[in-house]
C-alpha cells in the first residue's frame, strides 16, 4: 500500500512539473556575458518594401516567466519565411536564442508564453525574411523585474 502511495505522488509530482515548467529563453550565465561593444545597428531608412517586425509584448517591466510576443508583417503578396527567423541576444559573444524560439514561430510572428529570463535587461535582435529573399528587422529591450 505504501509503495502504491509513493508511485502515486511520484507520478502526480512528474505530471505537474511538466505542465508548469517554463522555457528558458535566455540563462544565467549568458545574462552575465558583457554587453555588446559600440552602437547597435538597425538601419531602416527610406521606403522599404521587406517585412516588418512588430514587439507586441511584454509592452514594460515584467517578472519571469514571461508572454514573448512579436508580429511579422510582409508586404507586395510576400509571405514571411518562417525558417529564415534568427533570434540574437546582443552580447559579446552574441547569443543564437533561434533554437530555442523555434517552436514559437510561425509566419504571423512569436507567441511564446513562458519565456524564462533572469532578472534584467535584455537587448534582442529579431531578423526575418520574406519569400521575395527582402530581410526586416527589429531591435528591442526585455525588461525583467525581480521576483
Amino acid at each position: 500500500m505504501t509503495r502504491n502511495i509513493m508511485l502515486g505522488l511520484v507520478a502526480a509530482g512528474l505530471l505537474f512539473s511538466g505542465t508548469s515548467r517554463a522555457t528558458q529563453l535566455i540563462t544565467e550565465e549568458e545574462a552575465k556575458l558583457p554587453p555588446p561593444k559600440g552602437a547597435v545597428a538597425a538601419d531602416r531608412r527610406g521606403i522599404l518594401r521587406g517585412p516588418k517586425v512588430e514587439f507586441v509584448s511584454p509592452a514594460e517591466s515584467v517578472a519571469s516567466p514571461m508572454k514573448l510576443q512579436l508580429k511579422f508583417e510582409s508586404f507586395g503578396g510576400a509571405k514571411i519565411d518562417p525558417d529564415s527567423v534568427k533570434v540574437i541576444f546582443l552580447r559579446t559573444p552574441n547569443v543564437d536564442l533561434t533554437p530555442r524560439v523555434k517552436p514559437f514561430v510561425h509566419a504571423d510572428g512569436i507567441n511564446m508564453q513562458d519565456a524564462e529570463l533572469p532578472p534584467g535587461d535584455y537587448t534582442v535582435r529579431v531578423d526575418i525574411k520574406d519569400s521575395d529573399g527582402r530581410p526586416g528587422t527589429a531591435v528591442f529591450t526585455l525588461k525583467v523585474a525581480p521576483k
